[in-house]
């Protein structure tokens, strides 16, 4: 372990003398080393990832796939929402945006006498280990990214947001960071308010992320791969995965009609509602407890239901083709006008 984390640090501190420092001296950003050099770890972090979704996971992809790839454009913009995510451009808009916001915020209550809750310590000798504690925080951030998720499906609003990320067709190992920036921007930003209530340093946020991140990309890749019935029930496996962004199945919930829901989408005297399964983003124990869990053996297409069939006005919904266009699309769908 020391010899891993020496060479991080090592690389992380080339990077930084090599290639940032001299950009921010020319800049004018010398009175912001420190974030440079926390964004040298950020950006070798993602340079790692990139190296293992296209070294690792990509043969996985080839050697068993799930559906053959004929659409290749929409791959590559997946790509690129890939890089601008994992190469530390998203991180830099929420330095710029969020985490001054935050810095006055919990400085304020510092100084008023509130102090961040610190759950390392909660049991000194044994969650002090630095092993233990990332556990610890694992499990704690992956239960509030169970009811974020939940939330992104749950609420109209916000789901007109996140559906771009399940309007990917041609699910692969790049289309986890396939989302609206707005939507990404909501849940980084709660996510780094419970970093700062419970007092994770930055080192294990960066770990957290990244452990968070490469699991989800090998979730949303092309494979067919199952952890058999006791695998599937510790870690979200693809095929869990997959069956979240399977038209009609990961992102509705069939519910009993009433009088008042003759507009909805029904079958046999059944409504069409938000909701879905399979929302856990590491671990399936938050949708076993919630009864959300779906562990069926199936693979089936991927989408949102109004892509391939026509809503109320006759016409099936355009989630864009390029990055700009998804993004424009997503506006206009949360003002409701799309």
């Amino acid at each position: 372990m020391d010899w891993l984390v020496n060479g991080f640090e090592t690389a992380q501190q080339w990077i930084f003398e090599e290639l940032l420092q001299p950009v921010m001296f020319a800049g004018g950003l010398g009175s912001q080393l420190e974030t440079g050099y926390e964004a040298a770890g950020w950006l070798l972090v993602g340079l790692l990832q990139v190296a293992v979704i296209a070294v690792i996971i990509g043969p996985l992809q080839r050697w068993r796939p799930v559906e053959a790839v004929t659409d290749r454009a929409t791959v590559r913009t997946d790509i690129l929402y890939t890089l601008i995510h994992r190469l530390g451009l998203f991180r830099l808009g929420l330095f710029l945006a969020v985490d001054p916001l935050m810095d006055s915020l919990f400085g304020s209550l510092r100084v008023a006498g509130f102090s961040t809750f610190q759950l390392d310590g909660l049991w000194p000798g044994i969650t002090d280990v630095p092993w233990v504690s990332l556990v610890l925080y694992l499990v704690v951030f992956d239960f509030v990214d169970y009811w974020i998720h939940r939330g992104q499906h749950q609420f109209e609003w916000w789901w007109r947001l996140h559906s771009l990320h399940h309007a990917q067709r041609q699910m692969t190992m790049w289309s986890d960071n396939r989302n609206h920036l707005l939507d990404d921007l909501l849940r980084d930003t709660l996510l780094v308010i419970v970093a700062q209530l419970v007092g994770v340093a930055p080192g294990q946020f960066i770990a957290i992320v990244a452990i968070t991140q490469l699991s989800e990309s090998f979730q949303h890749a092309n494979v067919r791969i199952w952890f058999g019935r006791f695998g599937e029930r510790l870690w979200v496996s693809p095929r869990f995965h997959r069956l979240h962004h399977s038209i009609g199945l990961g992102h509705e919930t069939i519910r009993p009609r009433t009088d008042d829901d003759t507009a909805a989408p029904s079958d046999a005297g059944h409504r069409v509602v938000l909701g879905g399964h399979n929302f856990g983003v590491l671990l399936p124990w938050w949708d076993m407890l919630m009864r959300t869990a779906n562990f069926e053996l199936r693979y089936d297409p991927t989408g949102v239901r109004d892509q391939v069939e026509p809503g109320p006005d006759g016409r099936v919904r355009d989630y864009g083709r390029g990055f700009w266009s998804q993004q424009w699309q997503g506006v206009l769908r949360l003002i409701g006008k799309a």
